[in-house]
């Protein structure tokens, strides 16, 4: 789960870590003015709360306002003025598409006179089973090209143990920072490794982590995802899910239980488990096509759910043909073909369907299928059945 900036620094914060002071503002800016008296400037700083990277070179939709989702102001009678253009605008940024994402939220902060970009990050290394840290003197807003074209400016550090971490003295003179301002990098990487266990982060990314001008380390922007699995061990952080950044389909599957994701092809995908969903995603792109949705039934699917299934593929107007796909265990194949016989019934569904069971009771399921008049296709092999559904996404 990922959230806005204002609310990680939020959290930060109260672990200590060295944060400017903002406000956020959701639709109602009438305190702004007001309350920009307790924050020191000019300038200040007036920042969109999208959850999407690259703000402050993206641009809006809406001309009147052309100079991205992070500006700078010097003018205090321009701080409110610039955020309302910003509220309720759609964002365009390298993260987003053209489609962009509305601004709902506002987020305005201190000024901060820069003297060096940093970048930092913690995530787990799967490959190693540990939190790891990587960090760089190359921050900002390149720090994708850095990665790209310069990955050995990345420093990648990989902690045995999380508590009373210890730096390596080398890091000091790699990153050109003196005694004082290595210690407190020490300081700040002891708190955020705090923050990551107390919070179950699965990332927390800093960029930039700045020194001012005075020489002291600021986290001057901040993006936490939470590990979802996790979220049960903190309903207070459940609450700051943000439901106007997520998908309306992906939020409608998970309440019945499914995972949904959306993309941008046209064959449609119907799985149960998201080893079987990955490879049924793969081998439709080994022929041609592309696959319009990432959509695992769970291992518990059953009719209502198969229905549910049906509508939110068929929301998707670029759904040409789908490919329901399904490995009999838990759940027998026989009872999910009843339920896509009557689905398809009850919807009325007329798209071209291709049906795949392997396991329990697949044979009963493919008779079911075959014998239910109504055009629809079983086929055993999975890559015959994989070529049938891209044939008929092209009729």
């Amino acid at each position: 789960m990922n959230i806005h900036e204002y609310q990680a620094k939020e959290i930060l914060k109260k672990f200590g870590l060295p944060i400017l002071n903002g406000k956020s503002y959701e639709k109602n800016l009438d305190l702004l003015e007001i309350e920009l008296n307790d924050l020191k400037g000019p300038p200040w700083v007036v920042k969109s709360q999208i959850h999407a990277g690259g703000r402050g070179a993206g641009y809006f939709k809406n001309s009147f306002n052309d100079k991205g989702g992070v500006q700078v102001i010097f003018e205090k009678d321009q701080v409110n003025k610039i955020a309302s253009s910003m509220m309720g605008n759609v964002l365009v940024t390298k993260q987003t598409g053209e489609i962009g994402k509305t601004v709902n939220r506002i987020f305005i902060e201190e000024g901060c006179e820069i003297e060096r970009e940093f970048y930092l990050s913690l995530l787990v290394d799967r490959n190693t089973s540990k939190i790891m840290m990587m960090i760089s003197a190359a921050g900002g807003m390149d720090i994708e090209e850095v990665a790209a074209t310069n990955p050995e400016k990345i420093i990648n550090i990989h902690f045995n143990d999380i508590k009373n971490v210890t730096l390596d003295h080398n890091l000091q003179s790699t990153l050109e920072i003196n005694q004082h301002q290595f210690d407190e990098l020490n300081t700040i990487t002891n708190k955020l490794l705090s923050v990551f266990s107390s919070i179950d982060a699965s990332t927390i990314e800093i960029n930039p982590l700045v020194l001012n001008k005075q020489g002291s380390f600021v986290l001057l922007d901040a993006k936490i995802s939470l590990d979802d699995n996790a979220l049960f061990r903190h309903p207070n952080l459940q609450e700051l899910k943000d439901l106007t950044e997520e998908d309306p389909l992906e939020l409608q599957a998970a309440e019945h239980d499914m995972n949904y994701v959306k993309l941008d092809g046209s064959i449609g995908c119907m799985v149960n488990g998201a080893g079987l969903a990955m490879a049924t995603m793969d081998i439709i792109k080994q022929f041609g096509e592309e696959p319009a949705n990432f959509l695992d039934l769970g291992g518990t699917a059953n009719k209502d759910r198969v229905i549910m299934g049906f509508k939110t593929i068929q929301s998707d107007p670029n759904v040409k043909s789908i490919l329901i796909n399904i490995f009999g265990g838990i759940i027998h194949c026989d009872m999910i073909a009843n339920g896509i016989v009557e689905a398809v019934k009850e919807l009325n569904f007329k798209l071209p369907l291709v049906v795949r069971f392997q396991g329990t009771n697949a044979s009963q399921g493919r008779d079911v299928i075959n014998n239910s008049s109504l055009g629809l296709i079983s086929i055993d092999d999975f890559t015959e059945a994989a070529k049938k559904v891209v044939e008929l996404s092209k009729e």
